[in-house]
């Protein structure tokens, strides 16, 4: 069974398998996460995302649908890969967002599993300009994590990155829960 641990800091230092992008459908970049991995990867990021949105151009839901995940090389970061996937924008929970949040952690360590990656470092996705509550979207991230590890027993290692100290204290206060 993986190790989970908690961090506070700048994901895109992390020397990991794959660390996961918070993208939006586009993948071309934005802000908070996106635009921090964007940034530090270089346009090597970019021309890789580039190519897959060329390729789901036709896509009604864009590059990457809602809960989907697509990989990429690293860029510039330490990583080996870098994992994009789109949460949902909160409206109040009427729109199927904790099934869809679920699937966003869920589908990156399929897809981590699948590439045989061992360490995976995921960011609080949704919680930002999508505006997701930070407190359900910290415990829908654990409980689907430790419920999809039975499903990806190559996962070693799982690291939630807090960037702010908020998501931080609601991740430590849900450690009975790990």
């Amino acid at each position: 069974m993986a190790v989970l641990e908690l961090l506070q800091g700048d994901i895109t230092c992390l020397k990991v398998d794959a660390i996961v992008n918070a993208a939006n459908s586009s993948l071309l970049g934005g802000g908070g996460v996106d635009g921090a991995i964007h940034r530090a990867a270089g346009p090597e990021l970019l021309a890789e995302c580039q190519k897959i949105a060329e390729h789901r151009k036709n896509h009604p839901a864009g590059a990457c649908p809602t809960g989907e995940a697509v990989i990429t090389g690293p860029g510039r970061l330490p990583c080996k890969k870098v994992i994009h996937t789109v949460g949902p924008i909160w409206y109040g929970g009427t729109q199927r967002e904790p099934s869809l949040l679920a699937a966003c952690y869920r589908n990156s360590l399929l897809l981590a599993q699948e590439r045989e990656l061992e360490s995976i470092a995921f960011p609080n996705i949704s919680t930002g300009v999508y505006g997701y509550p930070k407190a359900a979207a910290a415990e829908i991230a654990i409980k689907t994590v430790k419920a999809s590890l039975f499903e990806t027993p190559g996962i070693k290692q799982v690291i939630f990155v807090c960037y702010d100290q908020e998501n931080y204290e609601l991740y430590k206060n849900l450690a009975d829960v790990w």
